[in-house]
This record gives C-alpha cells, sequence and structure tokens, in this order.
C-alpha cells in the first residue's frame, strides 16, 4: 500500500462582525474550539463590535456531527491523524483570510489574534510560522502546543504582548497545567500577562471588553 497526497481547492467559511473600511483600527481573528461552529462562537465578540473594529471567526475546515450521525454539528480545526499535513492548510488558510482582509483596511490597522481552547493551539502554530503580522496574542482557556520548534519559535513570538485568560472554574485548566504551559511559553521567550473570571469554559465579555483597550 502506497499513501500519496493532492491538494485540492476547498470552501472555507467564516463570519465577520463590523465592515472593514477606512474607518477600521481593530482587526480580530478569532479561532473557536473544538466542536464549535464559527456563527454561534462570533456572538460572545460583540463587545468589540464598536465601529472601528472588524472581529472575524474562520472555521475549521472539519465539521462533524457531536452526537451520532444527525443533529448538531460541529467543527475541529484537526486531528492527529495526518497532522502535518492539516496544521499546513489550516496555516495556509489563515494567510489567505489574513491577507484578504488586510487588503480593506488602512495599513496601520492593529491585528489581534484570540484562540479559544482548540483554537489556540492553533493560533500559536500558525503564528510559528512568522509571516502573520500580529500585534496581540490573545489564548483563551487554551493550552500552547509543545510541538513548536523552541529555537524559531522565539522569533516568532518576539515582541508579541501575550495574554492568558482562563475561568476559575474551568474543568479543563488545573494548576498543573498551567504552571506547565507556563513553562512552556518562557522557554519562548513569552511572559503572559494572566487573567482570570469567575466561570468555566467560555468566553467572558468584560476580560474582552478589558482586552480590546
Amino acid at each position: 500500500m502506497h499513501t500519496h497526497q493532492l491538494t485540492v481547492p476547498r470552501t472555507a467559511r467564516y463570519y465577520t462582525l463590523g465592515t472593514p473600511s477606512e474607518q477600521t483600527r481593530d482587526l480580530w481573528v478569532v479561532c473557536h474550539g473544538y466542536g464549535q461552529l464559527a456563527r454561534y462562537f462570533l456572538r460572545h465578540f460583540a463587545v468589540l463590535d464598536d465601529g472601528t473594529t472588524v472581529v472575524v471567526a474562520p472555521e475549521g475546515l472539519s465539521r462533524f456531527y457531536l452526537d451520532g450521525f444527525s443533529g448538531r454539528v460541529g467543527a475541529t480545526w484537526m486531528t492527529k491523524e495526518d497532522r502535518l499535513s492539516e496544521i499546513e492548510d489550516q496555516s495556509a488558510y489563515l494567510n489567505l483570510l489574513l491577507q484578504q482582509l488586510l487588503q480593506q483596511v488602512p495599513s496601520d490597522v492593529r491585528v489581534h489574534v484570540l484562540g479559544f481552547s482548540q483554537g489556540g493551539a492553533t493560533v500559536c502554530r500558525w503564528l510559528a510560522t512568522e509571516r502573520v503580522p500580529c500585534q496581540h496574542l490573545v489564548l483563551w482557556a487554551a493550552s500552547f502546543p509543545e510541538d513548536i520548534d523552541f529555537e524559531s519559535g522565539k522569533a516568532a513570538f518576539v515582541g508579541i504582548p501575550v495574554d492568558l485568560v482562563y475561568g476559575t472554574h474551568d474543568e479543563f485548566i488545573t494548576s498543573e497545567k498551567l504552571q506547565h504551559q507556563l513553562e512552556i511559553m518562557q522557554r519562548l521567550g513569552i511572559s503572559p500577562q494572566v487573567h482570570t473570571f469567575e466561570g468555566g469554559h467560555t468566553i467572558a465579555p468584560e476580560i474582552l471588553d478589558r482586552l480590546k483597550h
């Protein structure tokens, strides 16, 4: 048996709050977590929609039924199967989307990248390619991927302010896991600002409102 690969055109879906224009000052790219759909995820970011901010929520390229063979559908960014190809595909997708958006806004627009849960690993791998003009990274209830090369990673994340956010009742966040994440980030030269809120595995609008300034 021989394994082959074929690159094919693919239709990707994304949703936006706000309209790109000459008045746009901030552009947020927000990536959802495992099993979510972008149109529902984007609703959490209404607090950012102030007339000078555009928020774009790309959706993972793979969709599946959340329970059995029908009903609610969710999306995922990748699995362990053929993972390197999926990482390349998702980075190419996000690069293309960002390039398209940047053509519609002023050249000095501030680019913010937020990854929630699984989306956090996705955006970290994307930024590690060193092809993303990002001025602010937010990792929300997310794990920093350990497969990023630490030498090249240091160059990719240098100078980017990083905010780390999680709910105090998030069932996926333990003190041990948090400490491990901080150690990984320290090896990459990242010293994040840590924010917490009373809540679980979700987005807290009051924290978002604080981060947008």
